[in-house]
């Protein structure tokens, strides 16, 4: 496989890999905002920190859940780009 093709491939995984830890982080935080919102209406209450603070606690649990999981992935896609540098240069 050609560098130029080695590169794409990293490239391609790299924004793959961002897209699902984004994705994994973000999607509680909006579903727990929208049943904030939900209920928000259903009451009548405008209270901006009631919209806050739920989805604030759900992002810091999943990161502290899904956390080692995150670094291992990220750990997994720095090895191996570590290791495709010597096909990289030539």
């Amino acid at each position: 496989m050609s560098a130029e093709m080695m590169m794409i491939d990293t490239m391609r995984e790299g924004l793959f890999l961002i897209v699902v830890l984004v994705t994994l982080i973000i999607t509680p935080s909006l579903i727990v905002g929208l049943i904030v919102s939900v209920f928000q209406a259903a009451t009548s209450i405008n209270e901006q920190t009631l919209s806050f603070l739920p989805r604030l606690l759900i992002t810091i649990l999943l990161l502290v859940v899904a956390g080692p999981w995150i670094m291992q992935k990220l750990v997994d896609f720095t090895r191996k780009i570590v290791m495709d540098i010597p096909g990289l240069i030539g």
